[in-house]
């Protein structure tokens, strides 16, 4: 959800981006944030809530791989542990892994709905910015410690 508007935060991402070249393909596919003035209603929010939900689907329209959504009520899973679901999936014969991080309003409930897992990083709030270079580094641990290369500590 949104763009990196930060340098220091389009720094990371394609950092970790780079990293993870020689392991998997990876694509970034960016839904705009809706637009909403301080102090909106609670009934602008479910709108603006919605509106990012139904752009979220749109994007993962066609996809046939396995959709993970980032929620604080989520599982929550060790590195070496989301390496090994990770490694389940490649053998079950998973080709794609489509990572969501919802906005400032989190994911609406029909795209936590339409995810096949449900993932939390912390019960605590990040930024989404924040949220998609640390997505990127545990991508790039998650590759290593398949590989059983050194790296994961």
């Amino acid at each position: 959800m949104g763009r990196l508007r930060e340098r220091h935060w389009q720094d990371g991402a394609a950092d970790y981006a780079r990293r993870i070249r020689p392991y998997a393909r990876l694509e970034v596919d960016e839904v705009a944030e809706s637009r909403l003035k301080e102090g909106a209603s609670q009934a602008e929010e479910k709108k603006a809530m919605q509106d990012e939900g139904r752009a979220i689907l749109e994007k993962l329209k066609g996809h046939d791989g396995v959709v993970v959504a980032l929620d604080r009520k989520g599982r929550s899973l060790e590195s070496l542990q989301m390496a090994g679901w990770l490694g389940r999936m490649v053998l079950e014969g998973q080709k794609e892994v489509a990572f969501v991080i919802g906005g400032p309003l989190g994911l609406a409930p029909e795209v936590l709905e339409r995810a096949d897992c449900r993932l939390s990083f912390s019960r605590m709030t990040f930024p989404h910015q924040m949220m998609r270079v640390i997505l990127l580094e545990q991508i790039y641990r998650w590759m290593r410690i398949m590989r059983k290369e050194p790296y994961h500590r």
